[in-house]
């Protein structure tokens, strides 16, 4: 997620082994990057569809929009998926994005991190200009962040301390103390779901304690680096760190149930290995979702749907 020393890199297992303890490292550069083939299948098969996902740096600067196709249930799609691409607008390349989440007014939050250069800000999803920020403290390295009824709740990552705010002027409201590294946060009905960067995910009362724990697998074998997450309905996307590759979690079970290729969404020459995909946004007016990475020139609005080019379909 952020910077670890060459030694540790070494030592970290691709996605979908055992997990890794990160405390107190900062991971990120020169470590073995996932790939869709590293992760496995997803266990269900989906039914197949035509799509053409197109090229992401078309409009890095513009927004371009196409004909609106019949709305899916996005929460129900399992096996091989992707992404058909529909609207593309400018990202602030100096956002180090941890989390996203798009408010009922269709304003989009964004947490961004780094030590001294986090905040939380609010984003015109029409022209990605920053509306608004609000830094946090600069001994913090802001992660996830999550609207739970009528508040923002955003991690940090080794500080054990989560930020309650105002969604309409970002200002503090109150915190939440935990034990652990947070990575990831959403918001599913009436608690929290959480990730820290393992193949753990721990649910969360209103005022943050522990409810209950799942692990996270596919086939059978522990999922780690489970990071930024967005609930939709009774699933969890999440994004697998270092990969392009966002996961469906069954949260009762923890086992993925889905696998979505985002490589079409990666835009050219990214300079630094840090600049992963990371951010994940759903709009329930019409069942789409923002997807951005960190440091990233670009957002996409994207359509999920089947992989008709999957292996075996």
């Amino acid at each position: 997620m952020r910077t670890l020393p060459t030694a540790v890199i070494l030592t970290l297992a691709l996605v979908g082994s055992a997990c890794s303890s990160l405390s107190g490292q900062e991971p990120g550069i020169a470590a073995p990057v996932p790939t869709l083939d590293t992760i496995g299948p997803a266990t269900t098969e989906p039914p197949t569809t035509q799509n053409e996902p197109t090229t992401p740096t078309e409009a890095a600067t513009t927004s371009e929009t196409t004909e609106p196709a019949p709305i899916l249930d996005s929460a129900s799609l399992t096996g091989e998926l992707t992404v058909e691409i529909l609207e593309t607008v400018d990202h602030d390349t100096d956002a180090f994005t941890q989390g996203l989440e798009l408010l009922p007014d269709g304003r989009l939050v964004e947490s961004t991190g780094l030590r001294g250069a986090s905040d939380r800000r609010i984003v015109d999803p029409a022209t990605g200009a920053v509306l608004a920020t609000a830094p946090v403290d600069p001994s913090w390295f802001a992660e996830g962040i999550t609207l739970a009824d009528d508040r923002l709740v955003q991690l940090t990552w080794t500080s054990g301390i989560a930020v309650a705010s105002d969604p309409d002027t970002l200002e503090q409201i109150e915190q939440f103390r935990y034990d652990g590294e947070g990575w990831g946060l959403c918001w599913m009905d009436d608690r929290f779901v959480m990730s820290d960067g393992s193949s753990t995910l721990t649910f969360r009362d209103r005022d943050f304690e522990i409810i209950d724990t799942v692990d996270v697998t596919i086939n059978g074998q522990p999922l780690d680096r489970i990071n930024e997450l967005e609930c939709v309905g009774d699933r969890v996307w999440a994004n697998v760190w270092q990969a392009q590759v966002i996961v469906g979690i069954d949260p009762s079970t923890g086992e993925v149930v889905a696998r979505l290729d985002a490589s079409p969404l990666q835009p050219d020459g990214l300079s630094d290995a840090d600049d992963v995909l990371n951010g994940i946004a759903h709009d329930e007016r019409d069942d789409t979702y923002w997807l951005t990475g960190k440091r990233w020139p670009v957002m996409h609005r994207v359509r999920i749907v089947p992989n008709p080019g999957a292996a075996g379909q």
